[in-house]
């Protein structure tokens, strides 16, 4: 348990923080699922999906509840699914 008076205030905003981002943190998340799992069904929708989920990546970033590399990384990992399963497809 904290025993300074900043280390108790501290916990506070972090809890509170923690609680403004989580909402944020799991929206990303459910999109880049969904997202995959349009890739792996195929068609027109899967572009779409990807467009959204890395809409939700970046504003997530940009509120600083993820890293931007990290945001960029999955961005790239979603875009690399996309192209393989195309490629695949024709």
């Amino acid at each position: 348990m904290a025993n300074t008076k900043s280390a108790i205030k501290a916990i506070r905003v972090s809890e509170r923080r923690r609680l403004r981002n989580k909402p944020v943190r799991t929206a990303a998340r459910s999109f880049v699922a969904r997202a995959k799992k349009v890739i792996e069904k195929g068609g027109a929708e899967a572009v779409e999906a990807v467009r959204q989920a890395a809409s939700v990546l970046d504003k997530a970033a940009q509120k600083g509840v993820i890293h931007k590399r990290t945001a960029a990384r999955r961005k790239s990992r979603l875009m690399k699914k996309l192209h393989a399963n195309q490629v695949g497809q024709k």
